[in-house]
């Protein structure tokens, strides 16, 4: 399995852990999947929850929390020859910032999704972050290609596809989700591919894609490689690991759903979502209190529910009455791992001395 080369910076193996949030994915799970040579991402949604005062002021709340957990991921991914990014949704309020400090924190990529981010590359301008979209079409992908040529003459540093089986927010409508086989999605991934190869050559550096949704073992690997893509991104294999920062009840909540127990739902940001049926998603709504600042267009009057109460509370282990996220193969969770056996899974590689790296 080839090594993942985004500009100057190299992954040992091609294996991005997708960022998970809100809590799910911090600095103990990217900095241990960094230090078995993959990709680890810091989701940078709400990332200061645990803050003492995050309900007064989130945004400062966050921005510490930001800078504390990318470096404590450095500190855990020494000398693992893994790479540490940051998943910033475009959707969030104050998003340049968080951008910004990500940056200067020393991330060594940033990806964006929820929305276009055709204003990351001014955002990173000066610094040494590598930048990646995240799509699922290829109108979007070319969308935001040209853009950005368009406003900086720059390429993306990295492209993730992310289909349609992935969990969290999708760039799907609900009716393609709910028939996700009939989107013939891998001719749509390997059109994509073939348009960032014929756009690259105009380039400096060549422009590696990987691909997200679905994949969960080796064989989900070697299918996704067999596209043409360059690596690929796992996140629901990785909340089952003793290493992701989410606790052990919300870990349980995946290992106890069926197949059955995997939905398509609405969500405040704008977007359907895959979650792991439960009390809160049987629920019509639930009453907004304070509001976190977390998306940039939220208008609380009208939305379901808020989404940072509903997702702190089922990171937290109050799995009942909070969301859930998954992909849609949450139901094959049988056990919790240590990240490096995952990581030896995924890449057939056999890691020395211990796996809970």
């Amino acid at each position: 399995m080839k090594p993942l080369h985004i500009g100057d910076l190299t992954a040992r193996f091609p294996i991005i852990q997708g960022g998970m949030g809100v809590g799910v994915s911090l600095s103990g799970l990217a900095g241990a999947v960094a230090a078995c040579g993959g990709v680890g991402i810091i989701s940078a949604a709400q990332i200061g929850y645990r803050e003492a005062d995050f309900s007064r002021n989130p945004r400062k709340a966050n921005i510490r929390a930001l800078k504390a957990e990318i470096c404590r991921a450095r500190e855990l991914s020494k000398e693992g020859g893994g790479l540490i990014g940051v998943n910033i949704m475009v959707a969030m309020r104050f998003y340049e910032e968080y951008v910004r400090t990500a940056a200067e924190a020393g991330a060594d990529l940033i990806v964006s999704g929820a929305g276009l981010p055709v204003d990351l590359p001014r955002f990173v301008e000066g610094t040494k972050v590598r930048i990646a979209p995240i799509v699922s079409s290829l109108r979007a992908l070319s969308v935001i290609w040209k853009l950005w040529e368009r406003r900086g003459k720059q390429q993306p540093d990295l492209v993730v596809i992310e289909g349609p089986r992935a969990g969290g927010h999708l760039g799907f409508s609900p009716e393609d989700l709910a028939h996700p086989e009939e989107l013939a999605y891998d001719q749509k991934i390997r059109e994509m591919v073939a348009f960032v190869r014929e756009k690259e050559k105009s380039g400096k550096n060549p422009v590696p894609v990987v691909t997200a949704g679905g994949i969960y073992d080796r064989a989900d690997v070697e299918q996704a490689l067999s596209l043409g893509v360059d690596g690929v991104q796992v996140a629901t294999r990785f909340v089952t690991t003793w290493e992701c920062d989410a606790s052990p009840a919300y870990k349980q909540a995946y290992l106890d759903a069926k197949k059955e127990d995997i939905v398509i739902t609405a969500s405040p940001v704008g977007m359907p979502g895959r979650a792991i049926r439960n009390t809160f998603l049987e629920q019509p709504s639930h009453p907004v209190g304070a509001c976190y600042q977390c998306l940039a267009q939220c208008k609380p009057r009208e939305i379901p529910y808020c989404i940072t109460e509903a997702l702190v509370q089922a990171v937290e282990g109050n799995t009942s009455q909070g969301l859930l996220f998954c992909g849609d193969n949450a139901w094959r969770a049988t056990k919790i791992e240590h990240v490096g056996e995952v990581m030896a899974d995924l890449t057939g590689s056999v890691f020395q001395g211990k796996t809970n790296v």
